[in-house]
C-alpha cells in the first residue's frame, strides 16, 4: 500500500470496489494532495487544469459524505457549460455504481425548463448544473438547499469569465452557513480570491504544477509576418499534419468564426465553436467532432472548456493566449492519458514578448520551426471517414444504442464496423457511419423502425 493509493484513503467499501473495476489505482498528483483534506472535511481551493482527475477527486469526496438513505439534495456541483456538467454528471454516476439508489441530476440552461421541474419533485441527492438555470431554480422555488452538505465550484475562473459572479454570490447566499465548499480553479484571478475569503472557511490550499512534460507533448512555433500569412500558415500545418481532429484557438468569437469560414471555403471539414452559437449548434458541433464527421474545431477559449475529446492529435494556437495559464491548458488538450500530441503556436514580432513569457512561464525553450514548403498549398485536404446521423428519438422516447446499432444491421448489408460512436440525448440521438455508407444507413433508419416505431432520420451537416 502507497500513500497515493486509494485503498489509504478510508473510502467506503462500495467506492473502493468500483474503482478497482475502473482500473482506478493509483491517484493523480491533484487527488493526492485534496482527497485526504476534502475526506477530512475541510474546505478547499485547488488549481488543477482539465484532465488532471479533479471530477475525481471532489466526486469520491461527495459520494462518500453521501447519506443514501436521505432522499434529499446534499451536494452541488457548478459548471460554466452544459457541456462540462453533462460530463461531471457522467463521471460522478461511474463513481457511485458500487453505491445502490444515488440520483444525479443535471439542470442546465438550454434544455426545456418543464421536464426539469417534474425531475426536482421526484427529489435526487446530488444536482450537477449551469449557474443561471439554478439560480433560476431558486428563485421559482422548485429547487430548495437547505439539506446541502457539500457544494463544488468546478473551473470557477472560467464562470467568473462567464461574468457569473453576481448569480454565484445569489446561489451561495441561498446555501447553509455549515458546508463543506470545494473550488477548483485553473487559475486565481482576484475575483477568486474575494469569493475564497467571503464564503470559505479556513481554506486548505492544493496546487499542482501545471507545466507538460516535453516528451509527451511536442510544441513547436512558427514565424508568421502578418494576417495572410498567419492564415497561409495554418493551412500549411493543417495539410502537413497527419491528424484525425484537431483545434485551432482563437482569442475572440469574431476571429473563431471569421477562420472557420475561410477554412471551410478552401475544402476543410471545419466548424466553429464559440459563445454566439445556441445550445443546438453547440451540441451539434461537439457530436460531430467527437464522431470524427468533422476534423477540426474552431474555438475560443471558454467554448472549449470542459472539451474532453480523447486522442485529439493536434492544437494549434493561432495567437498565443492572452492569459499565460490558459495557454497551458490549451496545449493540455493534447497528449492527453499519456499520449503523444502536438501542440504549434503561430507568433508575430509584435508577439515575440508573449513567447518569451510563455516560455519561462512552462520553463523551457519552445523550438522555432520552419513552415512546410508551399507546394503542400496544391493538395486537397482530407476528409473524415465518418458522417452523423440525426435520429428524433432519445431517452424520452427509451431508445438505447443496442436499438440504433440493431435497426442498422438488421438486414446484414451493413456491419458493426462500419458503425462508429452513438450518443443518446433527450429528445435525439445521433450515430456515426462511415461515409460511404451514409446514404444506405440514412435510407434505413428513415423507412425502417427502431423498436416497432418510426423515426426521422437526417444527415447532419455544416
Amino acid at each position: 500500500m502507497t500513500d497515493n493509493n486509494f485503498n489509504a484513503l478510508g473510502l467506503s467499501s462500495g467506492l473502493l470496489d468500483n474503482l478497482a473495476s475502473l482500473g482506478y489505482h493509483t491517484m493523480t498528483p491533484i487527488q493526492a494532495q485534496s482527497l485526504p483534506v476534502i475526506l477530512s472535511g475541510k474546505d478547499v481551493i485547488a488549481q488543477g487544469k482539465t484532465g488532471s482527475g479533479k471530477t475525481a477527486a471532489f466526486g469520491l469526496g461527495l459520494l462518500n459524505a453521501l447519506d443514501v438513505k436521505k432522499f434529499r439534495i446534499q451536494a452541488l456541483v457548478l459548471c460554466p457549460t452544459r457541456e462540462l456538467a453533462d460530463q461531471v454528471a457522467k463521471e460522478i454516476r461511474r463513481l457511485a455504481r458500487g453505491i445502490h439508489n444515488i440520483k444525479v441530476l443535471t439542470l442546465c440552461g438550454g434544455m426545456p425548463f418543464g421536464p426539469q421541474l417534474g425531475s426536482l419533485e421526484h427529489g435526487a441527492h446530488i444536482i450537477v448544473g449551469t449557474p443561471g438555470r439554478i439560480e433560476e431554480h431558486i428563485r421559482k422555488r422548485s429547487l430548495v438547499l437547505q439539506s446541502l452538505n457539500t457544494f463544488v465550484l468546478d473551473e470557477a475562473d472560467r464562470m467568473l469569465d462567464m461574468g457569473f459572479q453576481s448569480t454565484l454570490e445569489a446561489i451561495m447566499e441561498q446555501m447553509p452557513s455549515q458546508r463543506q465548499t470545494l473550488l477548483f480553479s485553473a487559475t486565481f484571478p482576484d475575483e477568486i480570491e474575494t469569493i475564497a475569503q467571503q464564503y470559505l472557511q479556513q481554506p486548505v490550499r492544493v496546487e499542482v504544477e501545471s507545466v507538460h512534460a516535453e516528451h509527451i507533448i511536442e510544441q513547436r512555433v512558427y514565424r508568421v509576418s502578418d494576417y495572410q500569412h498567419r492564415l497561409k500558415a495554418l493551412k500549411l500545418l493543417l495539410l502537413d499534419s497527419q491528424y484525425d481532429s484537431a483545434v485551432v484557438f482563437c482569442n475572440t468569437k469574431r476571429e473563431t468564426q471569421d477562420l472557420a469560414d475561410e477554412l471551410k471555403s478552401a475544402g476543410f471539414s471545419v466548424q466553429a465553436l464559440h459563445g454566439d452559437l445556441d445550445q443546438k449548434q453547440r451540441d451539434q458541433v461537439l457530436v460531430r467532432f467527437v464522431n470524427k464527421s468533422v476534423s477540426i474545431i474552431v474555438a475560443t477559449d471558454v467554448a472549449a472548456r470542459g472539451l474532453d475529446i480523447e486522442a485529439l492529435d493536434t492544437v494549434i494556437n493561432y495567437q498565443i493566449a492572452r492569459e499565460l495559464d490558459v495557454h497551458v491548458h490549451r496545449i493540455g488538450r493534447t497528449g492527453r492519458a499519456g499520449n503523444a500530441g502536438m501542440a504549434y503556436t503561430l507568433v508575430s514580432d509584435k508577439e515575440q514578448y508573449k513567447l518569451e513569457l510563455l516560455e519561462a512561464h512552462l520553463q523551457q525553450t519552445i523550438e522555432v520551426s520552419k513552415l512546410p514548403n508551399d507546394s503542400i498549398l496544391k493538395q486537397s485536404p482530407s476528409q473524415p471517414e465518418m458522417a452523423t446521423l440525426q435520429i428524433d428519438g432519445g431517452k424520452k422516447q427509451k431508445v438505447r444504442a443496442g436499438d440504433i446499432l440493431g435497426a442498422l444491421t438488421a438486414n446484414g448489408d451493413i456491419k458493426g464496423a462500419d458503425i462508429g460512436k452513438i450518443q443518446i440525448y433527450d429528445q435525439s440521438a445521433y450515430v456515426a457511419v462511415r461515409r460511404s455508407i451514409a446514404k444506405e444507413a440514412l435510407d434505413m433508419l428513415g423507412n425502417g423502425k427502431i423498436k416497432g416505431r418510426s423515426f426521422r432520420a437526417r444527415h447532419i451537416r455544416g
